[in-house]
């Protein structure tokens, strides 16, 4: 698609600082920019970089547009700006509506005809598909699970009896929404199987990255709500709940029946263990544990930087003596008489 700045400036909002009627028709990085391609610039370290550029336009801000040797689109937000100046120059392929001659669709279901079902897809008995929806190859949709409109499910993706979801969707391969959690009941030192019989609700505007999970509720839903958005390879357990707009980063776990509030961000190998939340606002940094309920908002972290080997190898050590260290320290505050109130509560 080719468009002018003049029409990128007054579709987006942004000043425009150079000639309104020169083209682009495409996207790259602020290096490998070409006159025909558009950038953008939100962090500052890379601003020698836009001093070389060769770009046909640049997304940035007010600071930074002095240093832009070509023209500029100046925003308050550059980043997000850029997202959608990308969405418009690099759209989905248009669909292909109906149901391809190797899909598989109960009679019983309701499929708009606006929507395109793929080769080696399968739809369940009384599941309804919404209007311009893409369900891609090899899809499973098990039955009474509701797809609202314009959601896209790109290939492979497994969405369990009863699930529901909102509208503008994406789902990526491979991504398993509404599996059993894993429940069982100790007896006899062995397991009794618990049957998940919840669903999983998904609001709008929910991305749920590549070989992610998410579990179905064992009485209740679990529930992804509006504006969610989950990398790859995400573990989410039965019941959770996480809150809009937050978004968790990959190889994250929250184990079952935690809640995580509003606009939260886990930062990737973040893990919960379960029956906790995170009230809004928290940010936990990557590879944390989160042990506990969070109720103030903030950054959060417990991860240890690494270390050279042999730094690590001798903190290592002293950590495993911290006990013994901390006996023989009550033993000699009782000899001395310091701390003795205080030692029963600290046991």
């Amino acid at each position: 698609m080719t468009v002018t700045l003049g029409e990128l400036a007054v579709r987006f909002g942004c000043e425009l600082r150079g000639d309104p009627a020169a083209t682009v028709d495409s996207v790259a990085a602020l290096a490998q920019a070409g006159p025909r391609a558009v950038t953008f610039l939100a962090n500052p370290k890379y601003v020698e970089q836009l001093e070389n550029t060769r770009a046909g336009v640049v997304i940035l801000d007010a600071r930074s547009a002095a240093s832009s040797p070509v023209p500029t689109l100046v925003v308050a937000n550059p980043h997000a700006t850029y997202a959608r100046v990308a969405t418009l120059l690099h759209p989905d392929p248009p669909l292909n509506p109906g149901v391809h001659a190797h899909a598989t669709v109960d009679r019983s279901a309701v499929v708009d005809p606006s929507s395109e079902i793929c080769a080696h897809s399968s739809v369940g008995a009384d599941v309804r598909i919404g209007p311009r929806c893409y369900i891609g190859p090899g899809t499973v949709i098990e039955p009474g699970a509701v797809i609202g409109d314009d959601n896209r499910l790109v290939a492979r993706v497994f969405i369990g009896r009863g699930v529901r979801m909102g509208a503008r969707c994406i789902v990526q391969p491979g991504a398993v929404i509404g599996g059993d959690g894993f429940g069982f009941a100790p007896e006899n030192k062995a397991w009794v199987k618990v049957p998940q019989v919840g669903g999983v609700t998904i609001g709008d505007d929910v991305e749920i990255g590549a070989n992610t999970t998410i579990d179905r509720g064992a009485l209740e839903d679990t529930v992804i709500e509006t504006g969610v958005k989950l990398d790859n390879l995400i573990m989410i357990a039965h019941n959770v709940r996480i809150g809009e707009h937050s978004a968790i980063a990959a190889q994250s776990a929250v184990a079952g029946s935690s809640v995580i509030g509003k606009r939260c961000v886990l930062g990737g190998r973040a893990g919960l263990t379960g029956h906790i939340s995170l009230c809004d606002d928290v940010v936990v940094l990557g590879t944390s544990f989160i042990s506990h309920t969070i109720t103030k908002p903030g950054v959060y972290s417990s991860a240890l930087p690494s270390e050279e080997a042999g730094a690590w190898r001798r903190i290592v050590a002293r950590i495993k003596r911290l006990d013994s260290m901390a006996k023989r320290l009550r033993a000699v505050e009782k000899h001395v008489g310091v701390g003795v109130e205080q030692e029963s509560s600290e046991d």
